[in-house]
């Protein structure tokens, strides 16, 4: 090989090399993007504001919580199931909206099942079943009656059709015989604030985002849609004392596109599992009624699974379509 032939093959393997640079640098090499497909201020938004700064602190990275709103979450999740396979660009969402909305929308633009790549389960927060204060009831009992004895006249403030708030006040609403408008938001913040304003009624949502507001008086708590009661909260009933079986809530998680590689799956499940047991996140959603509930990647995706299949009998029933 002549001087010139070689000096070439050396700028053409150098520029190769350039050209692929992850494949030496170990993750993450490049900010770290959680996509949080609800508005600022709901519980999504929330943990993912509390976690990315610990993340930061970890790798060194910055972590950029971006809010990308619609559909029930489809627009932003859509985002990053269509983003590079690299971990780059996470999701940190209402699973259970991930679950329901194939049952509510006509048309997906994504597979939950398929086009994630499920990193970890990172909370359950029960909803908390709210009014606004100049509702005159007090109790499960009272609204139930109050509400038979007004039909039509309470509107039911939602994160957005077909989610999982909307389908506690639709299960609620079959099994007791009452009836209310329901009114979509973009999002669980936007519902509460709606209701503090006297704009609707009632609704349910998650504790993180809801609970504040209660404490405060903004809005008057009513019971939590948890099996037991939280100690965080001991003043308010679950619904289950009124109705008993009754369950539901937010269940988050985090999620990448699918393709990621197993390697980084693993590395962001481990270090997200080690931040959400640190005594002071643990404390920190505590206070809010909120349990830490890391596991396994398996465990999320059989999560996703089972919830679809159990609220797809509630949306068919109830005939929930959002298009």
């Amino acid at each position: 090989m002549n001087r010139a032939a070689a000096a070439l093959t050396a700028t053409l393997a150098a520029s190769l090399l350039a050209a692929v640079p992850a494949q030496g640098q170990q993750y993450p090499n490049k900010p770290i993007r959680i996509v949080v497909p609800f508005a600022a201020g709901g519980t999504s938004d929330i943990l993912a504001r509390a976690i990315g700064p610990h993340v930061t602190a970890a790798w060194g990275q910055p972590v950029i919580v971006e809010n990308r709103t619609g559909a029930n979450g489809n627009v932003g999740a859509d985002y990053v199931a269509k983003s590079a396979p690299d971990g780059s660009t996470l999701l940190l969402s209402d699973v259970g909206a991930l679950a329901i909305n194939p049952s509510v929308y006509t048309s997906m633009p994504f597979d939950p099942a398929k086009d994630f790549s499920p990193v970890v389960m990172v909370s359950y927060s029960p909803h908390v079943l709210a009014v606004h204060p100049s509702v005159p009831v007090g109790s499960v009992k009272e609204l139930i009656a109050y509400a038979k004895a007004n039909p039509g006249k309470l509107n039911f403030a939602n994160s957005g059709t077909g989610g999982a708030p909307h389908l506690a006040g639709v299960e609620f609403a079959a099994r007791t015989g009452v009836q209310w408008a329901y009114i979509p938001y973009k999002g669980g913040s936007a519902a509460v604030t709606d209701v503090i304003a006297g704009n609707a009624n009632v609704l349910f949502n998650g504790m993180l985002a809801t609970y504040p507001s209660v404490k405060s008086g903004r809005l008057k708590g009513l019971a939590v849609s948890s099996a037991r009661r939280v100690p965080s909260a001991p003043e308010l009933p679950t619904v289950a004392e009124t109705l008993p079986g009754f369950e539901t809530g937010s269940y988050q998680g985090v999620l990448a596109a699918a393709g990621t590689s197993r390697a980084v799956i693993t590395k962001l499940n481990a270090e997200l599992t080690r931040i959400l047991n640190t005594d002071d996140m643990k404390e920190f959603l505590a206070k809010q009624g909120t349990e830490v509930r890391a596991g396994t990647p398996e465990a999320l995706g059989a999560f996703i699974v089972n919830e679809k299949s159990r609220w797809a009998k509630v949306v068919k029933e109830a005939g929930v379509k959002a298009d």
